[in-house]
C-alpha cells in the first residue's frame, strides 16, 4: 500500500543560514525578482500597539464581542475608530492560565488586511489587562476600492509565471484577496501562494493587483536553509543511533509484505510520516523487514525519530498537539535533490537534503534541525510572522530558540551535521545562540552591518539589508534575538525559558511584530506565568536589555 503526499498548504519558511561561504546555502533572494524588493511600509501602516491597563478592567465575559465592545468603548485609547466595523475574529483560545485571548483581523469592506491583527487579554477574572497587535490606521480612513477587476484564475496565472513555476505543481496554488501595504499605498492584491520542489524549491508569495493584474511585490519563503495498526521496529541513524521506531505493516501486490515509515500511535495526532523523494514520486520510506539498517534507509530512520521526538516536547511541554495544535500530520522528505546542502519546511512537510558529503552530511541527522524546521511549522500556525525583515528574524530566530532548547546539549544549531571540511574550514555549527560572532556572515552582508563581517549579537552590530538580500537579514538579524534567549535562560534556566518564549509566539506576536514587539510580548508573557515583580520577569527584560533591545 502506498500514499502520496497530499496535504493542504499553509505557510512557509526554511532554516538554513544566510552566511556559510559555500556552494547554495546563501540566503539570497533570485536576480529576476529584484525589482520587486520592498523599499518600504506605508508610514501609518501597521503601526505596533500595546495598551496594557494600569488596573485590569472587569468585563461581563471573555468573548469576541465582548472584546469588540471594549475596543468600541475604548477606541481613543487604542487609536481605532471603528473596531465593530473593521475587526473581524480570527480566534479565540484559552489557555493553561485561565487567561483567554481574543485574536482579530483588520479588515475593510469585509477584506483582510495584510498583517494588520489585534489581541485582547484577558486574565482568569474575566478581566481585560493588555491590548497589542498592529493596525492600519491609513486604510481605516481611506476610500479604498475593495471590489477587484480581475478573476483569482488570472492573478494565479500571473502569479505562476512570475515565480517560473514548473507546470506541475505539488500542490495548487491558493488565494486571497487582501489589501496590502506597499511602498507608500495602501493596494487591493491576490495574495497567492505557488509552491514547488524541483532543481529550486519555491514557496512564494505573490502579491497581484487586483486592478490591473500586474504583479506588486512577491518572495520566497523558502530559504536556502486507510490507518493501519502501528507497530514497533528498529533503524541506524546516520550517525549510527540505534533507534527504535514506529511504522506500519502491510502488503503489497509485488512487494509482498512492508514496513513503511508511518507511525499512527499518537492519539489525535493524523500521523508521523516519512516520505523517500528519490523515487518518480513521494513514496512512504519502506522496507522489507522492521529493521531498517541500510546506509539508504539512515536519513528517514532520522527524520522518522527526531520528528515524533519534537512532536513530544511540544505535547508534554506546552500541551500542543502537532504543528497546528489541531492534530495535522507531521510529514518528512528525505533524499531531496542530488547532494543537496539544505533542509527546509515548505508549509506542508519538512524537505532534507543528503548534503554533499564535504560540507554537511544527511541534514535529518540533527535533532535541533528537525525542531528548527518544525517550529517554523508552530510559527506558521500562531503568529505567522511574515518572512522578512524583524518580523523574519524573529520568525527565524524562535525555530533557532526551540532547536537549542529540544536538542538541549549545548546552544548551537546544526552542530551534527557538519562535514569534515567545513569541521576543518572551523565551521562546528551553523550558528551559535551563546556566541553568535564565532561565525562570519557572506561577502555579500558585510557592508549593510558594522564592518566586521560577522553575526551580531547586539544591535549596535545590526545589519541593515535590503529585501533582496536574505529576505532583509532573517537568518542574520535573528541572532540577536538567539542570543537575548540565551542570556535569560543563564538567569532562569530553559525550562522557564521555553514557556515564556512559547507563550509570547503563541498568545501576543502579530505578523508584523518586530524586536520591540517581542520585547513586550515576552516580558508580558513572563508576567502572566510567573508574576510582575517575579526573577523570571527581570530575567526577560535584561536578556533584551543586553542586546540593545530597550523598552
Amino acid at each position: 500500500m502506498r500514499k502520496k503526499l497530499i496535504a493542504p498548504l499553509v505557510v512557509t519558511t526554511a532554516l538554513i543560514t544566510a552566511s556559510l561561504p559555500f556552494q547554495n546555502v546563501l540566503a539570497e533572494q533570485p536576480a529576476q525578482v529584484e525589482s520587486h524588493a520592498v523599499k518600504q511600509w506605508n508610514e501609518k501602516a501597521n503601526v505596533p500597539l500595546f495598551v496594557k491597563e494600569k488596573k485590569a478592567v472587569k468585563r461581563p465575559s471573555s468573548t469576541a464581542e465582548d472584546a469588540l465592545n471594549y475596543l468600541q468603548q475604548n477606541k481613543e485609547k487604542v487609536s481605532i475608530k471603528n473596531p465593530k466595523a473593521d475587526l473581524k475574529k480570527k480566534k479565540s483560545v484559552k489557555d493553561e492560565l485561565g487567561m483567554t485571548h481574543v485574536r482579530f483581523n483588520q479588515t475593510k469592506n469585509g477584506v483582510p488586511v495584510e498583517g494588520a491583527e489585534i489581541i485582547v487579554h484577558y486574565n482568569s477574572d474575566n478581566e481585560i489587562t493588555v491590548v497589542n497587535g498592529a493596525y492600519n490606521e491609513e486604510v481605516e480612513t481611506s476610500k479604498l476600492n475593495t471590489t477587484p477587476a480581475i478573476s483569482i484564475e488570472k492573478a494565479v496565472q500571473v502569479a505562476k509565471s512570475s515565480t517560473n513555476a514548473p507546470s506541475n505543481l505539488d500542490q495548487a496554488p491558493t488565494s486571497e484577496l487582501v489589501v496590502y501595504p506597499f511602498e507608500g499605498k495602501n493596494q487591493l492584491t491576490y495574495k497567492v501562494n505557488v509552491n514547488f520542489l524541483g532543481d529550486e524549491p519555491g514557496n512564494w508569495f505573490v502579491f497581484v493587483d487586483a486592478t490591473s493584474g500586474k504583479v506588486v511585490d512577491q518572495y520566497n519563503a523558502i530559504m536556502d536553509a486507510g490507518h493501519y495498526k502501528t507497530q514497533t521496529g528498529t533503524g541506524t541513524g546516520v550517525l549510527g543511533d540505534h533507534r527504535l521506531l514506529h511504522m506500519t505493516k502491510s502488503k503489497a501486490e509485488k512487494e509482498g509484505t512492508i514496513f513503511q515509515l508511518a507511525d499512527y500511535s499518537h492519539d489525535g495526532l493524523e500521523g508521523i510520516l516519512t516520505y523517500d523523494y528519490s523515487k518518480n514520486y513521494l513514496d512512504l520510506f519502506s522496507n522489507n523487514s522492521a529493521a531498517f539498517k541500510s546506509e539508504f534507509a539512515e536519513p528517514a530512520v532520522d527524520a522518522h525519530y527526531n520528528s515524533e521526538q519534537v512532536y513530544d516536547y511540544y505535547l508534554s511541554e506546552h500541551g500542543r498537539n502537532s504543528l497546528d495544535d489541531k492534530g495535522m500530520p507531521i510529514q518528512s522528505v528525505v533524499h531531496y535533490g542530488d547532494n543537496y546542502n539544505n533542509a527546509f519546511w515548505n508549509g506542508t512537510y519538512m524537505v532534507y537534503g543528503d548534503g554533499d558529503g564535504e560540507f554537511f552530511i544527511p541534514l535529518s541527522a540533527s535533532l535541533d534541525v528537525a525542531a528548527h524546521e518544525m517550529t517554523h511549522g508552530v510559527t506558521s500556525n500562531s503568529a505567522n510572522l511574515i518572512y522578512r525583515f524583524q518580523s523574519g528574524a524573529l520568525n527565524e530566530a524562535f525555530s533557532d530558540i526551540f532547536g537549542a532548547l529540544i536538542d538541549d546539549s549545548d546552544w548551537e544549531i546544526g552542530e551534527d551535521i557538519m562535514a569534515p571540511a567545513a569541521v576543518a574550514d572551523g565551521r562546528t555549527s551553523l550558528r551559535s545562540l551563546s556566541d553568535p560572532s564565532k561565525y562570519p556572515v557572506g561577502a555579500a552582508y558585510v557592508p549593510y552591518g558594522n564592518g566586521e563581517g560577522k553575526y551580531p549579537s547586539h544591535m549596535d552590530e545590526y545589519y541593515d539589508l535590503p529585501a533582496g538580500l536574505d529576505n532583509g537579514g532573517v537568518h542574520i538579524n535573528s541572532s540577536i534575538i538567539n542570543h537575548a534567549a540565551y542570556l535569560t535562560a543563564q538567569d532562569i534556566g530553559r525550562e522557564k525559558l521555553g514557556q515564556i518564549y512559547y507563550r509570547a509566539l503563541t498568545q501576543y506576536l502579530t505578523p508584523t511584530s518586530d524586536f520591540s514587539d517581542a520585547r513586550q510580548a515576552i516580558v508580558q508573557s513572563a508576567v502572566d506565568l510567573y508574576g510582575e515583580d517575579s526573577a523570571e520577569v527581570e530575567g526577560a527584560k535584561a536578556g533584551f536589555d543586553l542586546v540593545g533591545i530597550m523598552e
